[in-house]
């Protein structure tokens, strides 16, 4: 009679049911070992893969251009203004065709004036431009000693005369772009025009005039604020928030290999929330986005990639 476990099902060797452990050869050991560990559920090996630790938001540092922008505050004048009266006296208003704020053209009719020996007189713009006042009444006289019947901005150009402290004003230069805010008016371009060659010395700040050309009529006096673009420098950029500054100095927090590390950076501009690194982050370097005391130089941590809105 045949042993049950001598049948063979196959054309395998037929193994002896005394067969036992003592006859297993040394290799068998390992190989034994590497088919339990291939049996393991995929969950058990990711589980262990897993980064540890508190979840963080993080970013890969980036690339990106910094605008050097020096300011300068000050009022709206005229860059020349042109007064507009007959040139004999007796006269008197009949009709007024341009008021305050109209962009008129070189030799257009502003007014009418009735003379004294009957007929008319027409006042004439000597130069294109914005009126920027104008007294002309219908009925009321006019003559060439008495008040301007109409005062124009020369080819509606103006300065911004603004004050910008003496450490910036070696980085300004004529011709340099600007952006002048007025109050009340919106952003207008401009250029830089000319630099005042003194510095106020009670309050150490230099005169600069900055150039504006528009249209528009601007009220002149009105206080205004010129951003003038100085320079451009382009480097790594990481958020204002990522940025610590401590007794040890200015510190940014890394990921590697889901740990954290501090590296000590050099700042420069900063521009939208943003700061420029010029020194200790390079570009594609996982970045914190929110520096913390809570977290320190070693700790494990999930790092979690920002969304666009957070960036």
């Amino acid at each position: 009679m045949v042993h049950p476990a001598a049948i063979c099902y196959s054309n395998r060797q037929q193994i002896p049911a005394e067969f036992s452990m003592r006859h297993l050869t040394r290799p068998f050991f390992p190989a034994l070992a590497s088919l339990l560990l291939l049996g393991l559920p995929p969950a058990l090996a990711a589980d262990e893969d897993a980064p540890k630790g508190p979840a963080v938001t993080v970013l890969k540092a980036a690339k990106s251009c910094f605008n050097d922008i020096v300011e300068a505050s000050g009022t709206i004048i005229a860059r020349e203004e042109t007064s507009v009266r007959p040139e004999r006296p007796g006269l008197k208003v009949t009709d007024v065709l341009a008021d305050a704020g109209d962009t008129i053209t070189a030799g257009q009719v502003l007014a009418k004036l009735a003379l004294p020996e009957g007929g008319t007189l027409q006042v004439t713009a000597p130069v294109a431009g914005v009126i920027s006042a104008s007294t002309a009444q219908i009925g009321a006289p006019a003559s060439g000693r008495g008040e301007a019947l109409f005062s124009i901005v020369a080819r509606s150009e103006y300065d911004l005369v603004g004050l910008v402290p003496t450490t910036d004003m070696k980085k300004v230069a004529v011709n340099q772009q600007a952006t002048v805010r007025i109050a009340g008016g919106g952003d207008i371009d401009g250029k830089v025009r000319r630099i005042g060659p003194t510095v106020e010395p009670n309050i150490q700040q230099g005169m600069v005039y900055i150039g504006i050309s528009t249209p528009r009529r601007l009220l002149i006096n009105s206080s205004g604020r010129a951003l003038i673009k100085t320079g451009q420098s382009c480097n790594v950029a990481v958020p204002l928030t990522a940025v610590q500054y401590s007794s040890a100095g200015t510190v940014v927090q890394v990921i590697r290999r889901n740990r954290v590390e501090t590296k000590s950076v050099e700042i420069g501009l900063l521009a939208g929330g943003q700061v420029e690194i010029r020194k200790g982050v390079t570009e594609g370097d996982v970045i914190v986005v929110r520096a913390g005391a809570l977290l320190r130089e070693g700790d494990p941590v999930r790092p979690v990639m920002a969304s666009a809105e957070t960036k």
